[in-house]
């Protein structure tokens, strides 16, 4: 049965990530290892035999920080839209992903993506406010001193940014218009049958995806969702029993068997 996915992606790394730095609105660009691990994560994990499958994508969405564009750039995903930006480097090469599974020539015909690609505010970062560009030594040290209680930014929000419940509103929104456009017409139905991509990216920051991938499955992030992505990670999310109604954390799955049998198929 077909059970639709939504691949998130922090963007590579940067200075600011690197000493710990809250980063919303500040527009900061990735380090030279940072664009070099992202191209060895596309390399790892796009691919008509990997994890991310291009030809499966129905629709990208980037944060309108540069960090996170450049991020897409350098993942390999061979996209034939028009990426929605001035572009900040060099596009990287679709990744092809294993010989075997692709079937050579096949293959590279599906190697790369017709999704569209949408920069959209939903998924730009936690406003930080007041605490842009200001470590969590820092804030525990000024509050200290001020005489103010410990800070949980899933409890607290920001001062002078975003609460818990702004980023809530924002994100229950795109979650439901995922649901709705991509993924209805496919769940449940049976493997083969569905021609319309339904898979979905999302290349944004660290503390808004932790709190999507939360919200996709109902938390409430004012509980904090517990959940690390560091910078370049990787998650994903579907859903149980090939049910709408039953939202998942995908911890780990075998994303190589289809391709296995298909392949084991072919041969026969």
């Amino acid at each position: 049965m077909t059970t639709p996915r939504v691949f998130i992606i922090r963007h590579g790394e940067t200075e600011w990530s690197l000493n710990g730095r809250h980063t919303g609105t500040s527009d900061i660009p990735l380090t030279a290892n940072g664009e070099k691990r992202i191209r060895a994560t596309g390399r790892a994990l796009v691919g008509a035999d990997r994890l991310l499958v291009p030809k499966n994508l129905a629709h990208i969405y980037v944060s309108p920080r540069k960090r996170a564009q450049r991020t897409l750039e350098l993942l390999g995903l061979g996209c034939s839209e028009p990426i929605p930006w001035q572009r900040h480097g060099d596009i990287a090469e679709a990744n092809q992903g294993g010989e075997g599974a692709r079937g050579g020539q096949a293959g590279e015909e599906e190697s790369g993506t017709a999704a569209k690609i949408e920069i959209t505010e939903a998924v730009r970062e936690w406003e930080y406010g007041d605490y842009e560009g200001v470590t969590s030594k820092e804030i525990r040290a000024q509050r200290k001193e001020k005489g103010e209680p410990e800070w949980d930014i899933w409890r607290d929000g920001c001062p002078g940014g975003e609460s818990p419940q702004q980023i809530t509103e924002r994100l229950d929104a795109l979650i439901a218009d995922i649901r709705k456009r991509f993924h209805a017409h496919a769940i449940g139905k049976p493997k083969g049958t569905v021609t319309e991509p339904y898979d979905v990216l999302v290349v944004a920051h660290g503390h808004i995806l932790r709190a999507f991938a939360g919200r996709w499955v109902g938390r409430d992030i004012a509980d904090n969702p517990s959940l690390i992505l560091e910078a370049g990670g990787v998650g994903t999310l579907s859903y149980e029993h090939h049910s709408l109604d039953e939202p998942a954390i995908l911890l780990g799955g075998a994303f190589m068997s289809d391709v296995v049998e298909q392949v084991e198929g072919e041969k026969r």
